[in-house]
């Protein structure tokens, strides 16, 4: 099973908006969050790391084949999925409908346990 995570800022003053998004995804809006995950065959695991630099959210991706179903949820059009993307748009300036500018998180290390 692979792995992939990524770390992306939230934007100056979405932190509230970020958490009222994290509060539908694990409450009116579970069960759709977790059919898309199944449909692209990968466990989301999503933390909220606050720096002194600001707030960012750690997003894990783990199954078969996670950049490939990062791809795929960028082209996908049904109405969860716009949502999810729009809210993610609005919360860090982030199109995940667009390839990210530059290469995908690379896997440093692995202790193997």
């Amino acid at each position: 099973m692979a792995m992939m995570a990524i770390a992306i800022p939230i934007a100056s003053g979405q932190l509230a908006h970020f958490e009222s998004f994290i509060g539908h995804l694990n409450g009116d809006k579970k069960a759709e969050f977790t059919a898309s995950r199944k449909r692209l065959g990968v466990r989301e695991r999503t933390f909220h790391q606050h720096t002194p630099m600001g707030d960012f959210v750690v997003v894990t991706l783990e199954g078969d084949d996670p950049a490939g179903a990062f791809a795929k949820f960028g082209a996908g059009t049904d109405p969860f999925t716009t949502w999810f993307r729009s809210e993610v748009n609005a919360i860090h300036g982030v199109d995940l409908a667009a390839p990210p500018p530059g290469p995908m998180p690379r896997l440093l290390l692995d202790t193997g346990a």
